[in-house]
């Protein structure tokens, strides 16, 4: 089955050429010309990849982004555009795009950027996932905290105390159970760390979602 994308693109004549090179690669290509168009279809169909332009009529590709993402919809997509400046490049990573490719640009380009995030996201299905929840998830398969199919960067004990919590989710765990399991046996086990670790996770998945009780120790719920 072919690999669906959806295409926003206002400028016609742009838009005609990327569609039939788009077609002619194998790939089912719906193309829209506005913002309310594509957001309409980003709900209605599944889709592989979306490849969005910023400046569109009714709208625009940050802003239809960033809403989609907020719905939890995580679709790997692409801005096209001719917004070239650091701050539009970290406008665009921030509403929740994958990539970004600068206009003009080569097709063979746009088509190696198209075949690259299907094949992270198909090596993505192969792996086990816990959802949790606000765009985040947990992949137990190669250790890595994603947020909207980001990985996120965190110290290793970090990542190994978050994965414990999770395989123990609801069930508490004692300090000692968690040393043991952390720390490696010619490494001094250290409550400062543990506790600075913890306040980090609580900053970035949301301070209600590890519970600390005196005696008992802490749990992911």
């Amino acid at each position: 089955m072919a690999a669906r994308i959806l295409l926003l693109e206002d400028d016609l004549s742009l838009s005609e050429i990327i569609e039939e090179f788009l077609i002619d690669e194998g790939y089912e290509v719906y193309l829209c010309t506005n913002a309310k168009e594509a957001l309409e279809l980003a709900y209605e169909k599944h889709f592989d990849v979306w490849i969005l332009d910023v400046k569109v009529p009714l709208g625009d590709g940050f802003s239809l982004l960033k809403e989609l993402r907020d719905c939890g919809k995580q679709t790997p997509a692409i801005f096209m555009t001719s917004l070239n400046t650091t701050e539009d490049l970290k406008e665009g990573y921030n509403a929740g795009c994958d990539d970004y490719i600068r206009k003009p640009f080569e097709l063979a380009e746009l088509s190696i950027r198209i075949q690259a995030l299907l094949k992270r996201a198909f090596s993505h299905k192969n792996e086990d996932y816990e959802d949790l929840g606000n765009g985040f998830k947990f992949s137990f398969t190669s250790q890595i905290l994603y947020h909207f199919d980001k990985a996120l960067t965190l110290p290793s004990k970090e990542i190994k105390l978050l994965s414990l919590l999770l395989k123990n989710k609801n069930n508490f765990l004692s300090t000692e159970r968690i040393f043991e399991e952390l720390w490696e046996y010619d490494e001094e086990p250290s409550e400062l760390s543990l506790r600075a670790y913890i306040k980090n996770l609580r900053k970035i998945l949301g301070k209600e979602k590890i519970i600390n009780q005196r005696g008992r120790g802490y749990c992911y719920g």
